[in-house]
């Protein structure tokens, strides 16, 4: 049973003549009648009671005809709701944030900015490491994901937002604080303050040190960057983080510049399907083009 066939029933049934249908669709004549015979004979049971000059339903035609009305209105429906949530008129859109986003990208700024163009779109934030945001992705709780991702998988498309370097974030006073051009090996004998693994700065950071061959002891691992500085500020370790975020905590700490290698801290859009596409959601599409004006 196609869709064709309900409109071609409906028809017959409200012109209760053939040839009014037909013209009424803009079909021939005979199209109509196949169409309608196809119906019959898909249901096992006559519709109408054709004469010459009209044709009139049969009880199981009425019976039909009420349903066949509400699937067509169902069907109408579904369209305009897909119409409405591509024309950014109705419909929602779940974001995913790492914890602690750097000051470069300013979340809340982008999601006003959105709301004020598309009021009809509903904005949902979760916050969670890369693991979890990426497992959201995939199963389509999250449309769109901002987080460190040093390397997607082959069903995440990412693409980078910005890039900031990181540098040495020390106790005031420490004999690092305040230099520049430190190497990987100057930091190797003192203590860290990191993320779990998995969080932040931490798999990129691992992943510095794992590459030049060198060992450090991270002291204290902790889930949000607050603790991270107070930690740090006591004098309990050193700490590696994006440039924009140690400035702001100036006041407690102390910074130190990295050169060799240079550490970049990539943040990046994130979502599920093809990148030739872009996010699958008309309303993701339309928050992922705001980046290109930030």
């Amino acid at each position: 049973m196609e869709l064709r066939h309900l409109q071609h029933f409906v028809a017959v049934a409200e012109e209760k003549h053939f040839t009014r249908a037909s013209q009424r669709l803009n079909i021939a004549q005979s199209a109509l009648s196949s169409s309608v015979r196809s119906l019959e004979d898909e249901l096992q049971s006559r519709l109408f009671v054709r004469s010459t000059r009209s044709v009139q339903l049969t009880p199981a035609g009425h019976v039909f005809l009420e349903k066949a009305r509400e699937a067509l209105q169902v069907i109408q429906a579904g369209r305009q709701a897909v119409s409405d949530v591509e024309g950014l008129t109705t419909g929602a859109i779940a974001i995913g944030t790492a914890h602690s986003l750097p000051n470069f990208l300013d979340l809340p700024a982008l999601i006003a900015r959105y709301h004020a163009a598309n009021p009809g779109i509903e904005v949902r934030l979760r916050q969670g490491d890369a693991a979890s945001l990426i497992e959201q992705l995939r199963s389509g709780r999250l449309d769109l994901a901002f987080l460190p991702l040093l390397d997607p998988p082959d069903d995440i498309v990412t693409r980078v937002v910005a890039c900031e370097d990181l540098v040495v974030v020390t106790p005031p006073g420490h004999e690092l604080a305040g230099r520049a051009g430190l190497r990987l090996r100057d930091l190797a004998r003192h203590a860290f303050v990191d993320f779990d693994r998995g969080w932040g700065t931490r798999p990129l950071v691992d992943l510095a040190f794992a590459l030049a061959g060198i060992h450090r002891r991270t002291a204290f691992e902790v889930t949000d960057l607050e603790t991270l500085v107070d930690l740090v500020a006591e004098g309990l370790g050193i700490a590696l983080l994006p440039e924009a975020i140690a400035e702001t905590r100036g006041a407690k700490i102390s910074l130190a510049g990295i050169t060799e290698p240079p550490i970049c801290w990539e943040l990046v859009v994130a979502h599920a399907g093809s990148a030739d596409n872009g996010p699958l959601n008309g309303a993701a599409r339309a928050f992922a083009d705001l980046l290109d004006y930030q």
